[in-house]
């Protein structure tokens, strides 16, 4: 079976072919630079850049491939969560490609296809073992993260076990470069910076670091960045920008780590995966695998293109519901919210718990 996946849920146009192995055939993303001046995303500005390239990312998907649409089995598109009216490009194009050539399309939950991520497999990468189930992932984006059990490929096969009360860490990420003055997006820059500067060189909050809860909290962190430079001044080119970027990082990815593992223990799984933008970032792969090698549990990293928004995971999550013959042409609607049952509460409960 051959899958053509579609991803618009945020600043990344998508499109990529997965066979039924989980073999990624192709997968080409426009990423958004419209962004970097306002140092954020504009919903309304993202939905237009969609608009603008989903034919020719499509186009160019299926002519690296070598396929065409007649050979295309299903469809597969996000539906959830992300912005709405980025959502309904793709899904507007995924239900019209349906319609045209007769196939059918489902509906993905974006987050599900992060956690699948780790079952892709690209021709030019060496292939990476892919977890035994159940096993317990992180999954740390830009809008997203949570920590979760998945049993199987199915999204009734995933619960959360805790996520964030408030800012996600790729959020904190992104804000605190903007307090620096360094553009947007901001994680790929503070990781580069942090690599030269001291973990312990200024003074910042530790981010929930409590011993039993599962949840996570940024916005104490994110804020203690900007009282410092009230305070400081914002820093030059210089060692003490560089080891401000360093503290910052090694306080979320110290409480990213330290409550994966926990979980991961708790569940009594042999596996933690690590899934979502945020998994991209060095210091959280090096210090995750470091942290399972000492409790006797195995981190599996995907491919650095599968951690950041991607069309071919969303095809492999559709993957499941097309081989059992579901179709959502008539029904397939967005919705700014993940399927996936929460258990944390935004803004609630006692902080550092």
């Amino acid at each position: 079976m051959l899958v053509l996946g579609l991803e618009t849920s945020c600043d990344d146009t998508g499109a990529a072919i997965v066979d039924d192995a989980g073999r990624v055939l192709a997968d080409v993303v426009q990423s958004q630079v419209v962004h970097a001046e306002f140092g954020g995303i504009v919903p309304e500005l993202a939905s237009r850049d969609h608009l603008k390239n989903g034919g020719p990312v499509l186009r160019a998907a299926l002519a690296k491939a070598g396929v065409t649409l007649a050979d295309i089995d299903g469809i597969a598109v996000t539906c959830r969560p992300g912005l709405s009216g980025a959502l309904l490009v793709g899904v507007q194009l995924a239900r019209g490609l349906a319609w045209a050539t007769g196939k059918p399309v489902v509906g993905v939950d974006h987050l599900v296809g992060h956690l699948l991520a780790v079952f892709l497999s690209y021709p030019d990468l060496t292939p990476v073992e892919p977890p035994e189930f159940p096993f317990v992932a992180l999954l740390a984006s830009g809008g997203h993260t949570a920590l979760y059990r998945v049993d199987g490929l199915e999204m009734q096969s995933v619960r959360e076990l805790g996520a964030t009360r408030d800012d996600a860490a790729g959020e904190a990420f992104d804000k605190v470069a903007k307090v620096l003055g360094l553009g947007y997006p901001g994680g790929p820059v503070i990781d580069r910076l942090a690599k030269e500067g001291n973990p312990d060189g200024v003074p910042l909050a530790r981010p929930m670091a409590g011993k039993h809860s599962l949840e996570f909290s940024f916005s104490g962190i994110k804020t203690s960045v900007a009282r410092w430079v009230e305070a400081n001044g914002r820093p030059g080119d210089d060692q003490t920008l560089r080891d401000v970027c360093a503290t910052f990082q090694r306080r979320v990815v110290d409480t990213l780590v330290k409550k994966a593992v926990r979980a991961a223990e708790k569940e009594g799984v042999k596996s933690l995966v690590l899934a979502g933008g945020v998994a991209a970032n060095r210091e959280l792969r090096e210090r995750a695998t470091a942290a399972g090698e000492k409790v006797g549990l195995r981190v599996v990293v995907p491919p650095f293109r599968a951690c950041t928004d991607n069309a071919a995971m969303i095809a492999y999550a559709g993957l499941t519901r097309l081989t059992r013959g579901e179709d959502d042409s008539e029904t397939l609607t967005v919705s700014p919210r993940t399927a996936l049952a929460t258990v944390t509460k935004k803004g609630s409960g006692r902080r550092g718990a």
